[in-house]
């Protein structure tokens, strides 16, 4: 009883089954692209985030209808979490967009800008990004 209660909670989407993955990829990444353009990233930047050879994020660029792996999906879910929280911590755009290059004295930014953090490739990074945002809107840390 009791896990079937479990299983009725848990809503987030089986990010391992591939076909969900082929359905929502090339959405998932024109939303990405929007974002990316928003903060203004050069397309090696936006392919690091994701954690892809820039020519691979030109090449969807061009033709998003592909199906990104497991690690891609999570990347990306981050960081639409990173949009949605500092859209929702700063309502007005500009400042929302300038956050991410802005230099943070908070310790875990150690006076560099959250982008940089973001850029240095591992999803740890970018999980920690989103938990600080989380925690700034008193979401879950």
């Amino acid at each position: 009883m009791a896990s079937q209660a479990a299983e009725r909670l848990d809503t987030s989407p089986d990010i391992h089954d591939a076909q969900l993955r082929r359905r929502m990829s090339p959405g998932a990444l024109r939303t990405w692209f929007g974002i990316a353009k928003q903060w203004a990233l050069t397309d090696v930047q936006a392919a690091r985030l994701l954690g892809t050879p820039a020519s691979t994020y030109r090449r969807w660029k061009r033709r998003p209808d592909v199906t990104l792996d497991v690690g891609q999906i999570e990347r990306l879910s981050l960081l639409l979490g990173i949009y949605k929280g500092l859209e929702m911590l700063l309502p007005r755009a500009d400042a929302a967009d300038a956050w991410i290059k802005r230099p943070n004295s908070n310790p875990i930014f150690g006076g560099a800008t959250p982008l940089k953090r973001m850029l240095a490739g591992h999803i740890e990074d970018l999980s920690t990004v989103r938990r600080h945002l989380d925690a700034e809107r008193g979401g879950w840390a």
